[in-house]
């Protein structure tokens, strides 16, 4: 892969994380970054266990960083950096933020702000990078605020992501479409 930058999205267990991880699979350098909560919380079980089970399946060579600063993880990596996913890195912001309870006037632009430095810092990169996200933009209407705050601005920021981009795939029960 030369220096390439990929945005792979989808639905939950659609495969996109494993295709993700066949992108880079031949690069000497790998950083896995795993955006999740902060280091001052306590994690959550499930994403603990996800991170756990991906790299279980990953080469031994692979370096992995939990951390929500993916300018600093893009800036300080040596070789390819996959980034899975901005879901995570998402709720940790809208965590950090008190997002889920506050009037969206009061943060919204602060949000905006991170999400533009992490679409520079891609941008920026000299090495190759792959990008995991997921695409919830397809099903109904959440009926709760979160969901709709969640659903919208992972919209944004996957859209200001694939920007920086030089090729989406959208993956769909294990099959991968160019978009």
């Amino acid at each position: 892969m030369s220096a390439m930058k990929v945005l792979v999205t989808g639905g939950v267990r659609s495969g996109k994380s494993f295709h993700a991880e066949s992108l880079v699979v031949g690069e000497p350098v790998v950083t896995y970054v795993a955006p999740g909560p902060s280091v001052d919380d306590e994690p959550d079980p499930d994403w603990r266990s996800r991170v756990e089970a991906h790299r279980s399946r990953r080469p031994s060579h692979w370096t992995t960083v939990e951390t929500v600063d993916l300018p600093a993880a893009l800036a300080e990596a040596e070789g390819a950096v996959l980034i899975d996913c901005l879901g995570t890195w998402l709720t940790a912001q809208l965590d950090e933020l008190d997002a889920w309870d506050a009037v969206r006037e009061d943060w919204e632009a602060v949000l905006r702000d991170r999400i533009e430095a992490l679409a520079e810092a891609v941008a920026a990169t000299k090495h190759p990078v792959v990008v995991v996200t997921n695409e919830v933009g397809l099903g109904v209407v959440p009926e709760h605020r979160s969901g709709r705050i969640f659903r919208d601005l992972l919209g944004l920021a996957n859209q200001r992501v694939a920007a920086e981009c030089d090729q989406v795939l959208l993956v769909v029960a294990g099959r991968v479409l160019t978009l």
